[in-house]
């Protein structure tokens, strides 16, 4: 039985627990004298529901984790096991092939060998599927006993139910600190592993980059590992030439949109430029590579200049600043329209224009929500990819000239990923450098950006 059968078996008997609940809890209501209850029957259903239906879901959840190495083991202890090969890659393909087969994902084998094992993967995948099914009906029903025993006119389920989903919100909002202290535990592992090959100084400070990963892991080059090019290339095109483009634009449509467009117009424009924000980036990236960099290296030669490419750091942040723009914009536009109407009005009966208005009492007013939207462009922007390498390629240079092609650091981490170097290699290793100090800066960014709004948000409270 499939992990979704399991699911939908957890649901269903949650249904049922909570309808014989409810029908108990009315019934103690009809039996008391003056017709009340400490909670309402609703809740006594919900008691007895979240009874079977959490245990349910944490067994299916561990189930589901451990349940394929089962399946493998006993598959590994039938004696056709003694003919897998030794290789650890030939044996894993062999089985893959066969549990293939028996789940009905593929419909032949191209190794005779994996034949031998579909019929154990088939009976073993049978046989702990009914054990999955009868663990949980089993929890389902100690669970739901449990709960519907406690049920009595006087019983605070409504207190019990409360202390159940707080503990489920708290659980929801531990998941994403439990993910950010995941990434930062993993990088910082991989991040030591390669600075116990390179020293730190030159991977931080040197001024060329050239991983080899066909060299030798014993003997690296510490020459080769130099970042600052690619932090260079990183800062340039995405929080130097994009937020060039993103932040006048962004902030002039959201003082429009709020401030003298009309609810037709505003109607019609705040959605289409909401709509650049969930276009692809391999779109944008297309753009870039097919419309925006070759009109740039077109004008520039017409303007003399010997060196223009179809790739430049100018091609792909002038279309990354398009991109970020709604992130700009539409911040912008929620703080701006946020300010209380007292004081557009009382600016205005002073004798301000309107002009005056929105530079002196509207913007620094929304300067926190402005300036929050500003720092997630930022973190946007130094993460982006898919342009980067359509428009400005991946070579990794060290230089002020806009037309010149560049790379970031998330290009590099991609190309060091992808590859076919092995992962105790210096070359692949330096993808979780890059990484941690790319982590690193976008944390910075944010405490920055709530130390602003912290501050621009006392001053004018």
């Amino acid at each position: 039985m499939s992990l979704t059968l399991l699911l939908l078996l957890a649901l269903g008997l949650g249904l049922a627990g909570w309808l014989a609940a409810r029908a108990r809890a009315w019934s103690f209501r009809r039996a008391s004298p003056d017709g009340r209850l400490a909670s309402l029957p609703s809740y006594h259903a919900w008691y007895v529901a979240l009874w079977i239906i959490l245990p349910v879901l944490i067994f299916v959840a561990i189930w589901s984790a451990i349940a394929p190495g089962l399946i493998t083991q006993s598959v590994l202890a039938a004696p056709a096991a003694d003919q897998l090969p030794a290789f650890g890659f030939q044996r894993q393909t062999i089985l893959n092939e066969a549990r293939a087969v028996a789940t009905g994902a593929a419909q032949g084998v191209f190794n005779p060998l994996a034949r031998e094992f579909v019929e154990p993967y088939r009976e073993a995948i049978s046989r702990y599927n009914w054990i999955g099914v009868i663990v949980t009906l089993a929890i389902a029903f100690l669970g739901g006993v449990y709960a519907f025993l406690r049920l009595k006119p006087d019983f605070a389920a409504r207190n019990r139910v409360e202390k159940i989903v707080m503990a489920i919100l708290l659980g929801a909002s531990l998941v994403a600190i439990l993910t950010t202290l995941g990434i930062f535990v993993s990088l910082v592992f991989e991040t030591i592993r390669f600075f116990g090959m390179v020293n730190p100084i030159d991977f931080l400070f040197g001024l060329h980059w050239g991983p080899d990963p066909m060299s030798s892991a014993d003997n690296p080059d510490p020459s080769r590992y130099g970042a600052i090019p690619l932090f260079w290339g990183t800062l340039f095109i995405g929080a130097i030439i994009a937020m060039i483009v993103a932040i006048p634009l962004g902030l002039m449509s959201a003082i429009y949109l709020t401030q003298y467009a009309k609810p037709a117009v505003r109607a019609w424009v705040k959605p289409a430029l909401e709509i650049l924000a969930g276009v692809p980036t391999v779109v944008y990236g297309y753009f870039a590579a097919l419309t925006i960099a070759p009109a740039i290296r077109d004008f520039a030669i017409s303007l003399g200049a010997s060196s223009a490419s179809s790739e430049s750091a100018l091609a792909a942040g002038l279309v990354m600043g398009v991109m970020i723009i709604p992130f700009v914009s539409s911040m912008a536009d929620d703080s701006i329209a946020a300010v209380p109407q007292t004081m557009r009005d009382g600016s205005l009966a002073m004798g301000a224009t309107t002009n005056e208005t929105i530079r002196r009492v509207l913007v620094p007013a929304a300067l926190p929500g402005i300036v929050a939207g500003v720092m997630l462009a930022i973190s946007r922007a130094i993460g982006e990819t898919m342009i980067v390498v359509m428009a400005a390629s991946t070579a990794a240079n060290l230089s002020a000239n806009p037309l010149d092609s560049m790379t970031t650091v998330t290009v590099q981490i991609v190309a060091m990923l992808t590859g076919e170097g092995s992962f105790d290699h210096p070359a692949t290793l330096s993808a979780f450098a890059l990484g941690f100090v790319l982590f690193l800066v976008t944390l910075g960014l944010n405490f920055i950006a709530l130390r602003v709004v912290k501050r621009f948000r006392e001053a004018y409270e």
